[in-house]
């Protein structure tokens, strides 16, 4: 693994650096996101407007997780997958593995599809379909699944594709 000298914890060389591991430097780099600080998120166009600016222009898929305290006020984010042009693969372990490390009380899923048209596959759908018995063996809410394209999404929550499990309520 990578390693870049900081100051901080980690292993120490003879020099009195310190080297951290690269994926330890991602998380502080993601703790540090503008997405702290943001209101409770109470609907779709919440989120929509939080990650927008994340997804535009990004010519290849990437699949993120908003982790929310139990007002659904962000407490963390992570992208979980990065992809190609219309394919990004989720695994449901690696989609909870930093929200249950943050506690997190729900999870909001997204991700873009770079052709511009937000209307979900039925691959989205299945997927969605895993994530959502995946948090409720883990008891992590699954609150909505945002498909992001050309300024405008589709919400699962608001498309009633949630198997009627509890939103943003």
């Amino acid at each position: 693994m990578a390693k870049k000298a900081v100051t901080g914890t980690g292993t120490q060389k003879a020099s009195g650096e310190v080297l951290v591991p690269l994926y330890r430097l991602q998380v502080v780099k993601e703790a540090h996101a503008p997405l702290y600080g943001v209101p409770r998120i109470q609907e779709s166009g919440d989120v929509y407007r939080l990650l927008h600016s994340h997804f535009e222009g990004k010519p290849h898929e990437e699949f993120v997780a908003v982790f929310l305290d139990s007002k659904n006020t962000v407490v963390g984010y992570q992208v979980v997958s990065v992809g190609s042009l219309n394919l990004s693969i989720v695994h449901p372990r690696e989609a909870f593995k930093a929200a249950a490390c943050m506690n997190a009380a729900g999870v909001l899923f997204a991700h873009n599809h770079p052709s511009g048209d937000p209307t979900p596959s039925q691959e989205d759908r299945a997927l969605t379909d895993r994530l959502v018995r995946a948090g409720d063996i883990l008891g992590i809410r699954v609150l909505d699944h945002i498909v992001m394209g050309d300024e405008r999404y589709v919400s699962f929550a608001d498309s009633g594709w949630l198997n009627a499990h509890e939103t943003f309520a």
